[in-house]
């Protein structure tokens, strides 16, 4: 088994239904960061235990109530995660939801291992932060629904990142892997979705790589669903192939007692940044809002 069949998870390959893809600490060899995707026919219901991990259900197509420890939460959802920013519903751990679609869809249930129990709560998506990040062929979306300073969790970090076609994003490469004053160790998993074309489904590209000291080699060509696995090294770029745009879903966690989002720029690369002040950010940006808009294949 190479790197990239190790830490490159193409769509359906950990599926175990009802959910499309299982990642969980024992799978992915490491402590804390999960993801369940979770798919429910119209008029479906299932009910899914958080264990000891703080939980999202997070819309990628379609809306859903969820009802959890006497509260019951009608989240509008999207048609796409190219159509509009999503409202969501933060589960706590050692609880037990039900999830119903009357409808249908796909939901991701971003996870992290935690010590806390906070409240259930819904999340509006007029709450979400929508941030440009980087400039020309670096510009990208990003939607801060749960980082920190915008929702209070115990360990779990998660972000969308939607990139346009021909753009790069998570670049310059970086990483979170040591416990250091610019840097906090952070598992991290991204799940891909790309849009799709005229003639079929689209393609992206992500680069995983290491140290000397711990090597890492990971070059996937990835499509809807696929995921990859950073347990450490330098990630970067997320390549959107040109036609297509790409988005990933970002969940976090790690050890630290802080719950912070630190980084370190390859210091072969962090110069492209200073280039930015010069250049403007693409014109496509933002591809979403909080107002739905026409379905994009997926």
């Amino acid at each position: 088994m190479n790197s990239n069949d190790k830490y490159h998870l193409p769509a359906g390959s950990t599926a175990a239904p009802p959910f499309r893809t299982v990642i969980t600490p024992e799978t992915a060899g490491w402590g804390y960061s999960g993801l369940r995707v979770l798919e429910l026919a119209p008029g479906q219901a299932r009910e899914i235990a958080t264990g000891d991990a703080e939980t999202l259900v997070l819309p990628l197509d379609g809306g859903c109530s969820v009802t959890v420890d006497g509260h019951e939460f009608a989240v509008t959802g999207r048609r796409s995660v190219f159509s509009r920013v999503t409202d969501f519903v933060y589960l706590p751990r050692d609880a037990r939801a039900v999830v119903s679609s009357g409808s249908g869809g796909r939901f991701a249930l971003p996870s992290a291992r935690c010590e806390r129990r906070l409240e259930p709560r819904y999340c509006p998506a007029e709450d979400v932060p929508v941030e440009l990040r980087g400039a020309g062929q670096s510009s990208r979306q990003v939607n801060n629904f749960c980082t920190p300073g915008t929702l209070d969790a115990d360990r779990l970090i998660a972000c969308e990142v939607l990139t346009p076609g021909s753009n790069w994003s998570s670049y310059p490469p970086h990483k979170h892997d040591e416990a250091t004053a610019s840097e906090c160790e952070l598992e991290e998993i991204y799940y891909f979705e790309v849009a799709g074309g005229p003639e079929g489904p689209g393609i992206g590209y992500q680069r995983v790589y290491g140290t000397e000291e711990r090597p890492i080699d990971v070059f996937a060509e990835v499509r809807s669903e696929d995921a990859v696995l950073i347990p450490h090294g330098w990630h970067g770029p997320s390549m959107a192939a040109p036609g297509y745009d790409l988005y990933y879903l970002n969940v976090m966690a790690g050890p630290g007692p802080e719950r912070a989002w630190r980084i370190c720029d390859d210091p072969a690369h962090g110069w492209v940044r200073r280039t930015w002040a010069d250049q403007v950010t693409d014109h496509r940006l933002p591809l979403t809002s909080t107002e739905e808009k026409g379905n994009r294949a997926r």
